[in-house]
C-alpha cells in the first residue's frame, strides 16, 4: 500500500515508517521539515496523491490549553480535508489512554479535539489509545530539573515501548477501519517517580526526585485514571527490558 505518516520525522513517526517499510509498503513522509505543513495545508494535496491510508502521530509544540487545542484542531482539520480530496480510505490516529478522563491537562485537551474531528470527519477511521512511552518518566523529570532537583507526579501508568506502538500502528493502518481500538499498553503498571529514578540511575544521571501534584500533572490523574480499560492489548516489551538497554 501507499501509506502516509504524518509526523514522520519524530520518534514514534520514524519507528512507524520503519515498521511499515519492513512490511513492504510505500511510505510518504509528512513533516514540516520535508516541505509539508499541516498548520497551513501547504504541500498536503501533492503528498497525498495516490495514498490509500494515513497514520497521524503528530505532536504539538509546548503551548497553553487554547494554543494546543488550536494547533491540533487546525492540523487535523487540514489533514482530513486533504485526505477526503485525495480519496484516502483509512485515517489512523495515535491517541492516549485515559484522554477522556483528564480535563485539566492542555495536551489531553488537544488530543480530545483531534479525536472529535476524526470521529466526525469524512474519512473512515481508527483511533489507537496508547499508554505513555517507557522514556516518559525521565523526560518529565527533565522538564522541571533545576539545581539537581526535579518535581515528578506520582502517576500510576502502564508504559509501553515506542517500537511496540509503531508495530501496532503499522498493522492497523494496513487493514480496515476499526473505530475506537482497544487501549494499547505495556505488560506492567509502573509508578512514574520510580521509573524516573531507575532510568536516571541506568543512565548515570544523578537527580533528587520530589513527588508532588503541584506541577503539570494534577491529582485528577491519580489512582487508576491512567491505567488501561477492559480488554486492553498488551504489548510484549516490559519497562525492565527497555531499561536494560539504557545501561
Amino acid at each position: 500500500m501507499r501509506i502516509a505518516v504524518a509526523g514522520a520525522t519524530g520518534n514514534i513517526g520514524t519507528l512507524t515508517v520503519a515498521a511499515l517499510e519492513r512490511g513492504g509498503h510505500e511510505i510518504v513522509r509528512i513533516s514540516r521539515s520535508l516541505g509539508v505543513d499541516l498548520s497551513t495545508g501547504d504541500g498536503l494535496d501533492n503528498a497525498l496523491t495516490g495514498v490509500e491510508a494515513v497514520v497521524d502521530v503528530t505532536n504539538s509544540p509546548p503551548a497553553d490549553r487554547a494554543g494546543t487545542v488550536s494547533f491540533f484542531g487546525t492540523a487535523t482539520g487540514n489533514l482530513l480535508a486533504a485526505e477526503a480530496r485525495a480519496g484516502v480510505r483509512h485515517h489512523v490516529l495515535l491517541s492516549i489512554v485515559g484522554v477522556d478522563r483528564v480535563e485539566g491537562n492542555a495536551h489531553y485537551a488537544g488530543k480530545r479535539e483531534q479525536e472529535r474531528l476524526v470521529t466526525a470527519g469524512p474519512v473512515p477511521w481508527t483511533i489507537v489509545p496508547a499508554a505513555q512511552f517507557h522514556d516518559f518518566a525521565a523526560m518529565v523529570a527533565s522538564w522541571t530539573e533545576q539545581d539537581g532537583v526535579a518535581m515528578v507526579a506520582p502517576l500510576l501508568m502502564q508504559p509501553i515501548a515506542p517500537a511496540d506502538v509503531a508495530g501496532v500502528l503499522a498493522e492497523i493502518v494496513a487493514g480496515e477501519p476499526r473505530g475506537r481500538y482497544a487501549d494499547v499498553v505495556g505488560p506492567d503498571p509502573q509508578d512514574l517517580v520510580d521509573m524516573a529514578r531507575r532510568t536516571n540511575d541506568a543512565r548515570g544521571h544523578t537527580v533528587k526526585l520530589v513527588p508532588t501534584w503541584s506541577g503539570i500533572f494534577g491529582p485528577e490523574m491519580a489512582g487508576n485514571v491512567m491505567l488501561a480499560g477492559d480488554n486492553a492489548r498488551i504489548a510484549p516489551t516490559s519497562f525492565d527490558e527497555w531499561l536494560a538497554e539504557q545501561r
